[in-house]
This record gives C-alpha cells, sequence and structure tokens, in this order.
C-alpha cells in the first residue's frame, strides 16, 4: 500500500500528542505515551520515522495506563521500537462531497485511480460513526424493480433495504452484482458507492473499465481494500464507503446505492485481526466480537425521512455451509435473501437463484398486491413438487407418473428455463444480449405458463429469453422450421 499523507486524518493542536513504538508484531505496534493521555478506542496513530513513510494505525487496546496496542492499516516492514507517534485527534476520517464521484478510493479516502490529488480544504467525517437513532429510521416498503424476472417475481428488493446474494465460489455472485450495477444504470438516478472488500486486482481494474464504458462513474465511487493489503484496511473499507454513502443521504438529501463485494471477506479479515489481537477464538474459529462487528456495519445502513441507502451486497458461502457462523450473522440484518445454487449452476440455469431458499420480507401482498404473491407462491409450490418428484422421475423415469404430476414436472420444468435470462454482463462470453424484464411482464409468462398455455411448447423455447413474448416468436419459429424440414424429408 502506498504512502498516506498526514492529511487523511482529523488532526488538531490541542488533541494531538507524541508517543513512541515499544514493539512490533507484524501488523499490531504497540505505543507507549509516557507524559500524555492514552487515545481513544478506535482513534488514528500516525507512526513517524525518519527512513520509512508515515504508517497509519487504529487503536485496539489499552494495555495499561501507558500503553496502547494499535493495529496497522499499512505495511510495517521496516518499522523499529523507538519510532515516534502522533495521536491525530479522533478516528480515521474519509474525504466526502462531489469531489470523490467518480475516483477511486482506498480504506483512507486517497486516490487510487492515477487522477489529481484530493484537496486538503476538502471536507473530511470519521468512519466510525453511531447508526440513527431509531426514531429517526423510516421503513422500506417500496420496490427496488431490478429486470431479474427471478429475483423481482420470488425476492423483491426493497428501496431502502438490504439484499444480499449468498453463495459459494464459482455460482455467480459477482456477476449477479455487475448486471445489478447495469440494470440500474438508466432507472436508477441517485449515487453509487461500491465496497471492493478484500478483491482482486483484476476485479478491480474491470469493474473500473466497466463503469467508464458504460457512463456511470460520474455519480459513482469505488472504494477498494485488495487482497494484498494488510487485514485492517480490508477490515474497515466498509466504513470508509458507507460513510461516504451517509454523507450523500444526510447532507445532501440524495438517494445512494451501495454495493458490497464481498461481505465474508469483511468478516475474514475481523477474524484475522482478532488472531493478530491475541484474542480466543470462538465458534469455527470466528473471533469473538463477530455479531457485534456485522452489527456495526449493517446497522448503519438504513433509510432516514424520505432519503434511503439501499445496500446490495454479494456473501461467499463457505464449502456451501450456510449453517456458517459467518453467514448466520449477516443474514440475521437481510431484507432480501438470494440464494445461489450450485446444483442449479451446473444445470446451466443462470443466474443460478434458488427459488426456494431465496425469501424477501416485501413478499408481502400489502406491498406488492396479491396476484404477485399468489403467482410467487404458486411458482414456488410447483418447483418444490418437482423437486419431491426428482427421486421418482430419475430411479422410474417420467412416464410412471400419474397424468397430473407429469403435468405439474413439465410446468416445473418450464418455469425453471422461463426464469433464465441473459445478462448483458456476460454478452462478450455468450454473444446473447442482456434483457430487462419488468415485473408486470414476468408475473404474466408464469401465469401463462402456470394454467398450462405452454404444456406444448419445447422447453428450449423458454430457456434464455426475456418476456413470453419472445419465448412465443422462438416457439413459432422453431414449429416453422421442423415443418420445412419434414417438407424436405417427405420430398425425399
Amino acid at each position: 500500500m502506498s504512502t498516506q499523507p498526514p492529511s487523511i486524518v482529523p488532526d488538531s493542536s490541542s488533541a494531538a500528542s507524541d508517543g513512541s513504538v515499544v514493539a512490533v508484531r507484524g501488523a499490531v505496534v504497540d505505543v507507549r505515551f509516557a507524559d500524555s493521555p492514552l487515545p481513544s478506542i478506535d482513534d488514528a496513530l500516525l507512526i513517524l520515522s525518519d527512513d520509512l513513510s508515515p504508517v497509519l494505525a487504529e487503536v485496539q487496546a489499552h494495555l495499561s495506563e501507558t500503553t496502547v496496542r494499535a493495529l496497522a492499516l499499512q505495511a510495517t516492514a521496516g518499522l523499529r521500537r523507538g519510532a515516534r507517534v502522533r495521536t491525530c485527534g479522533g478516528p480515521i476520517a474519509t474525504p466526502v462531497g462531489e469531489a470523490v464521484l467518480g475516483r477511486l478510493l482506498d480504506v483512507t479516502g486517497s486516490p487510487r485511480d492515477d487522477g489529481a490529488a484530493l484537496s486538503a480544504q476538502l471536507e473530511r467525517r470519521p468512519i466510525h460513526r453511531a447508526a440513527p437513532p431509531l426514531a429517526a429510521q423510516t421503513g422500506a416498503t417500496s420496490l427496488f424493480s431490478t429486470g431479474i424476472k427471478v429475483i423481482d417475481l420470488l425476492a423483491p428488493l426493497a428501496q431502502g433495504g438490504k439484499a444480499a446474494m449468498f453463495g459459494g465460489a464459482g455460482v455467480g455472485k459477482t456477476v449477479l452484482v455487475m448486471e445489478l450495477i447495469h440494470a440500474m444504470v438508466e432507472r436508477y438516478k441517485g449515487i453509487s458507492v461500491f465496497a471492493g472488500v478484500g478483491e482482486r486486482s483484476r476485479e478491480g481494474h474491470e469493474m473500473l473499465l466497466d463503469m467508464r464504458t458504460s457512463g456511470v462513474l460520474a455519480r459513482t465511487v469505488l472504494v477498494y481494500g485488495q487482497m494484498n493489503e494488510p487485514p485492517g484496511a480490508r477490515w474497515r473499507v466498509p466504513f470508509t464507503a458507507l460513510t461516504i454513502a451517509e454523507y450523500f443521504r444526510d447532507e445532501r438529501r440524495q438517494n445512494v446505492l451501495l454495493l458490497m463485494d464481498n461481505v465474508f471477506r469483511f468478516v475474514q479479515a475481523g477474524a484475522e485481526v482478532s488472531g493478530l489481537l491475541g484474542r480466543m477464538p470462538s465458534r469455527v474459529g470466528y473471533q469473538p466480537t463477530l455479531a457485534s462487528e456485522v452489527a456495526s456495519l449493517q446497522e448503519r445502513i438504513v433509510s432516514v425521512g424520505d432519503v434511503s441507502v439501499t445496500a446490495i451486497e454479494a456473501v461467499y458461502v463457505p464449502a456451501d455451509d450456510f449453517t456458517d457462523p459467518a453467514v448466520t450473522a449477516i443474514a440475521a440484518h437481510i431484507d432480501s435473501m438470494v440464494v445461489l445454487s450450485r446444483a442449479m449452476a451446473a444445470e446451466g440455469m443462470y443466474p443460478a437463484i434458488d427459488p426456494i431458499a431465496s425469501s424477501s420480507i416485501l413478499l408481502d401482498p400489502l406491498v406488492v398486491g396479491e396476484e404477485h404473491v399468489a403467482v410467487a407462491t404458486e411458482v414456488r409450490r410447483i418447483i418444490e413438487h418437482y423437486r419431491e418428484l426428482q427421486d421418482v422421475i430419475s430411479l422410474l423415469g417420467v412416464e410412471e407418473l400419474g397424468a397430473e404430476d407429469r403435468a405439474l414436472v413439465g410446468r416445473a420444468r418450464r418455469l425453471q428455463r422461463f426464469l433464465t435470462q441473459p445478462f448483458a454482463v456476460t454478452q462478450a462470453f455468450t454473444g446473447e444480449a442482456g434483457r430487462s424484464v419488468t415485473v408486470g411482464e414476468t408475473i404474466a409468462g408464469c401465469k401463462a405458463i402456470l394454467a398450462g398455455e405452454c404444456d406444448n411448447w419445447r422447453e428450449s423455447s423458454l430457456y434464455m429469453i426475456g418476456s413470453l413474448d419472445e419465448a412465443r416468436r422462438k416457439e413459432q419459429t422453431a414449429v416453422a422450421q421442423d415443418a420445412v424440414t419434414r417438407g424436405m424429408e417427405t420430398v425425399r
């Protein structure tokens, strides 16, 4: 990580005091303040050495009346005992305001996009702050349409709510988040803040290029803590992004879309920090403070008055184990839970969203209407019944089922294929242009399939399409081609 100038943190002559390094163990630094009061927990420290660039650290514990234990957010190679340490009078502060739009920043708010440096006079805000009081918060009841059929039908997102994409490695979480960004470019006119937590350099580079080419970078802030950075930097990146989002919500009264990829790496970085600080591990080796750390982030993502922060988060599920403590801790704070299935990905059903496991608090007749809830419930019922019959089908064949069950299996398979759709972000790989489908078209298509209107259609006609009208055209074309083929065979 590159050198940060001292101006990235708050500094006041009345609060600043000097200490000295007494121990360095990797990213953990012990500092003694012999003649001055100890800085508070979460306060920023700047470690100054004659032959090294300044190193930013954050106080994590008070060891005695004169000594604190701090976590370095930058590399400590070459740091030695006796180095001077300056307190900064408060937590790490990040620049906020119009000047950060269109920029790629690190955990301290310093630009990392080869652009011009940010002004030292720019307003800065501490990354640690309390969530708004419950009385000031407003509920999330308006739909946040995505154009993705399976999400809008079975796990609708709330404007001002928190949605998470849960899935194991390689099932499409990042692609889904990227598609949501792309889908919302036109219909969403607010500010977007993207937090890349433990991202690969390649992913950050691709995101920056995509933002530039799609023309949305001017309304977006990218905040990254890369994989190669110390755990403290990855641990604090979401708070930097959230602080910027809160500024636009509270001061500019603008709706904000907050995207995070990947929240599990935030938990993972916290576990690394906990180990470095010598804390006793808890369940499955996670930090004992897991629940409070997740809550400190998630409880700040709220709507206040008539403006909202809407969060869409990707969450890695280790070994596809949804009972993992990190996954359950994050899920407790989520309004819309989109679960990605490895089995569906293996069958080529993209997006590989499990229609049974995915859920949303917005799937309520008072919010989305009676028809939407009725169709979603029936879709889930039929697909679940099909899954119950799959063992029988694999052993005996679908011909051994009764007429009613055979019809149900056919409709379930057609529903599964209708809920797939090509994405704009994968067009370069698939050659298929992305589709965006309205909620009304999705409900109409599912109702037609449930009513049996498509029972005689080929399943392939419903695969990777947008609305049912497109499937109808595809089916008519296939029927016409079959007629031509049969005519040619008759002539022969």
